[in-house]
């Protein structure tokens, strides 16, 4: 579901609250729970009756384009997998690593071609045929370059995500493949040894 912002305000005790309108996301939703918000995992601290309201840590102000928004903007959200849900797709835990800026968007008969700058450190861990959450929507990767990569996008998709209301040059959260982090680890870790 694509939420609506309708604030991004500093609280009484100096931290930020982030209160979004949804609809089908609510549904069973309590305090406590996690939600998903443009890829970014974030707890549910009250519940307004249309909407959500998360409280923004410090850190994910520094790494997510949450301080970017504004009223009416659009976010994806998504509500946690629970553990006897089906998984259609790939694995996504809601940790953005950092952001990118969009640098191209191209038509292709229905379909969008997206192409992210990024900064080089991340680059390592995205590889064609890979995939990368973008503002929290999972997507295969098409190609690789040394500061950026592609994406295509379906119909389908457009309609149901908040990228495609972004301009060119707004920022992204990006989440890469957690498993590319395991095994440079592993590998750094047995070098080590």
């Amino acid at each position: 579901e694509v939420g609506k912002v309708k604030s991004l305000d500093k609280n009484d005790q100096g931290g930020v609250d982030l209160y979004v309108a949804a609809s089908s996301t609510l549904d069973g939703v309590v305090l406590g729970d996690s939600i998903s918000v443009n890829g970014t995992c974030l707890t549910v601290t009250s519940l307004p009756g249309d909407g959500f309201t998360f409280g923004l840590a410090p850190e994910t102000m520094r790494k997510t384009n949450l301080g970017d928004l504004s009223k009416e903007s659009g976010v994806n959200l998504e509500r946690s997998l629970q553990a006897n849900g089906r998984m259609g797709g790939h694995i996504v835990q809601g940790h953005v690593d950092g952001t990118g800026t969009i640098d191209k968007v191209e038509k292709e008969e229905d379909a969008l071609w997206y192409t992210i700058k990024c900064d080089k450190s991340m680059m390592k861990y995205i590889v064609p045929k890979g995939y990368i959450a973008v503002d929290g929507t999972s997507l295969t990767v098409c190609d690789v370059y040394d500061d950026s990569f592609t994406f295509t996008m379906i119909a389908y998709t457009q309609e149901h995500v908040a990228i495609t209301a972004k301009p060119i040059g707004a920022r992204v959260n990006l989440e890469v493949d957690i498993t590319g982090k395991y095994i440079e680890k592993l590998i750094a870790a047995r070098l080590d040894a």
